[in-house]
């Protein structure tokens, strides 16, 4: 296991960006400390070359504009909340509106855009990074201060392990997520639709044209939404309007510690990716907002280039007691686990 650590960049106010390259010697990640944002995540193939399968950016300038999170840490709470704004223990929060009058992935200022306190570490079978900073009451327009740890790691069996927890002061809605975009043929392999995907999940979030939840779960029986056994994401993907940027709910298995909650294979390269987790939903995202993004050593990503896996709560937890409670109070500690596996 080797970790290799060299500049980024360097923020307005001076301060040093890093970029962190984890590699086991079949595969490799990189992360920087601006945003906990992963910038590559590269496997060998043949003949010695390496693909990169991750979607972004050559340079840090590009990570500082980053509309579209590539690669990106999602905090405080990724996904919607409607109307930016909640109620909690009898007092109303206001968030940021930046998303069809919504909130979005916690508003401003982004955590993918902030600067984050690094600490590597590095075992016979796992080497990674520690990424920690406090979150001020009052940060986005939530309330309690929060103390936050995300650990992004990798195994000698081809595991990136993303682990996240945090403590805060006073109650408070929280939900953390990693909004990376794969193409298991190559971030510069063009569109994402022949890729076949199972989705361990037999119900669905319905959403209005906002991506607002329509009120509790549905099953995914007899829809385009049914990943039960393995499709191509473009199979159906058209009897969707807009496309699939929903949330599924993760199905309970008896091991608690981890759920099945994604596989998913390429054809034409044979390499695949399967995700476990603790959390309970996982939003599919099919990178239907993706239009002539300038990307990696000149190339452009088009509509559908690239799709997310982000395992999270619910959209629009806060204002919804019927999903699984996504409050975060000082008496307990957020604790939650994403696993990606790649085979190639």
């Amino acid at each position: 296991m080797k970790i290799k650590k060299r500049t980024f960049g360097v923020l307005a106010n001076g301060r040093k960006v890093s970029l962190f390259t984890v590699s086991n010697g079949s595969m490799s990640f990189s992360v920087t400390d601006y945003g906990c944002v992963i910038t590559s995540i590269e496997l060998k193939s043949e003949g010695g070359k390496t693909v990169d399968v991750a979607l972004g950016y050559s340079t840090f300038e590009g990570y500082v504009r980053n509309p579209l999170f590539f690669g990106a840490l999602v905090g405080r709470y990724a996904n919607r909340i409607s109307g930016a704004s909640f109620s909690l223990d009898g007092l109303e929060y206001s968030l940021t509106k930046n998303d069809n009058g919504n909130c979005l992935h916690g508003g401003n200022p982004g955590w993918h855009k902030v600067l984050w306190n690094p600490d590597v570490f590095k075992k016979q079978d796992e080497a990674g990074i520690v990424f920690t900073r406090v979150s001020c009451a009052g940060e986005q327009g939530f309330p309690g201060n929060c103390s936050v740890r995300v650990m992004y790691s990798l195994t000698s069996d081809n595991e990136i392990v993303i682990r996240y927890s945090a403590r805060s002061d006073a109650a408070t809605p929280f939900n953390l997520t990693n909004h990376t975009y794969f193409n298991l043929a190559g971030h510069d392999s063009g569109s994402i639709l022949n890729h076949r995907m199972q989705l361990f999940c037999d119900n669905y979030v319905p959403v209005s044209e906002t991506a607002i939840p329509l009120g509790g779960v549905s099953p995914v029986e007899g829809t385009p939404f049914d990943f039960r056994t393995p499709k191509r994401i473009g199979d159906e993907i058209d009897m969707v309007p807009g496309g699939y940027d929903h949330n599924w709910v993760v199905n309970e298995s008896g091991n608690e510690d981890l759920r099945p909650v994604a596989s998913v294979y390429e054809p034409e390269t044979r390499r695949s990716l399967t995700v476990k987790s603790t959390q309970p939903g996982v939003q599919f995202y099919a990178g239907n907002f993706i239009s002539d993004e300038a990307g990696k050593n000149g190339c452009v990503y088009g509509k559908r280039s690239g799709f997310c896996l982000e395992t999270q709560h619910f959209p629009d937890s806060p204002n919804r007691p019927e999903f699984p409670d996504c409050i975060l109070r000082s008496e307990n500690r957020y604790v939650h686990k994403t696993v990606w596996k790649f085979d190639f």
